[in-house]
């Protein structure tokens, strides 16, 4: 059920600013304020979320490691897996940043029937690494792309980028590697909720739109590029995306096409999306203390930075409170349960 509403929800998106941008009055609206809207509430919320992450105390030293600890001088540490300093530590969250160090460590167990019985198996999932990564560094190659349109001069890493995904010409125009790994590894991610019972079951509507947003994005992205149906005036878009950037306010004389307002409603619709979702792992694995936190337990001696005030429940009073449910199941007490007397002896007794 969550799989279509989130279906539903993305076509409807689509459909307004598909519809709406052949009015002239809502082209205005769509691409002279809602883009501004959709980045303040994209940067607002990831400061908020960031900040609010920040401001959570963590007294113990809690990093996952995979390797030895710092400890006697005999001992030799693994720096690299388990490092004791800010240095390696650093290391550490950029190499699991860009290349999902622990995700490639990433296993999945089926049970199989063999001569002695079921047995449980592990794999490894090496898959979900690769396309997991395609799609992340497609997507950041493909932002970098875009900035020609924000820039003039067009930004020099925005031009490199560009060279080196196309470098692969086929045809006119030219086929840019990251369209079919973004699409791949989207496509991938997709098919692996859908297709795996235990995923399915566990997936909620945050799981499955930002997969549907994302891929419509880029699909729509794939066929503006692509398709001959789908073209857009590039230039125009240019001259939209400079009136953005330079908050000149202009719009193009021409038409740009409908399909690029329908690009363009879903993107601002992820970026206003975006602080308050799941994708917000994109900042939170900076703030996880079980990536940035150095693992020097054994070297250094951690207190409690502060001294909390504690309300102990010792046995007794734990036992005033559920003695009548630890009789009624069979549990033994220390004090016999006392029989309420009757309403009548009570008032006799007073």
């Amino acid at each position: 059920m969550s799989l279509v509403v989130s279906l539903i929800a993305v076509i409807v998106l689509f459909a307004v600013g598909f519809f709406l941008g052949q009015v002239e009055g809502a082209q205005i609206v769509l691409g002279m304020v809602l883009p501004y809207i959709a980045l303040a509430v994209f940067i607002g919320g990831f400061a908020y979320r960031m900040f609010s992450w920040a401001k959570i105390p963590v007294p113990w030293r809690i990093p996952t490691v995979a390797g030895q600890a710092k400890s006697l001088s005999f001992i030799k540490p693994n720096e690299f897996e388990s490092p004791s300093g800010p240095l390696m530590t650093a290391v550490r969250v950029l190499l699991e940043v860009f290349a999902f160090r622990s995700l490639a460590r990433n296993t999945y167990a089926e049970v199989r029937q063999t001569d002695d019985g079921e047995k449980v198996v592990y794999h490894s999932n090496l898959w979900l690494w690769g396309f997991a990564l395609a799609f992340h560094w497609a997507f950041l190659i493909i932002i970098i792309r875009h900035l020609r349109f924000f820039t003039d001069p067009v930004f020099p890493l925005a031009s490199l980028a560009e060279y080196f995904d196309g470098i692969v010409q086929i045809g006119v125009p030219a086929w840019y590697i990251t369209d079919f790994l973004i699409l791949g590894g989207l496509t991938f991610l997709f098919l692996r909720r859908l297709v795996s019972p235990q995923l399915r079951y566990l997936s909620i509507a945050g799981d499955w739109f930002p997969l549907i947003l994302l891929l419509s994005i880029a699909g729509t992205g794939v066929a503006m590029r692509y398709l001959p149906c789908c073209r857009v005036d590039v230039e125009a878009v240019k001259v939209l995306g400079m009136g953005i950037s330079t908050f000149s306010f202009t719009m193009p004389d021409v038409q740009i096409g409908s399909w690029f307002w329908g690009h363009l409603f879903l993107v601002c619709s992820l970026l206003i999306y975006f602080p308050m979702s799941k994708l917000m792992h994109m900042g939170g694995i900076f703030m996880s203390p079980t990536r940035n936190l150095a693992n020097n337990n054994r070297a250094v001696r951690h207190e409690l930075p502060f001294d909390l005030p504690s309300h102990p429940h010792k046995y007794p009073a734990y036992e005033d409170e559920f003695r009548k449910r630890m009789v009624a199941v069979g549990l033994p007490v220390d004090k016999p349960l006392e029989e309420e007397k009757p309403a009548s002896d009570q008032e006799g007794g007073e």
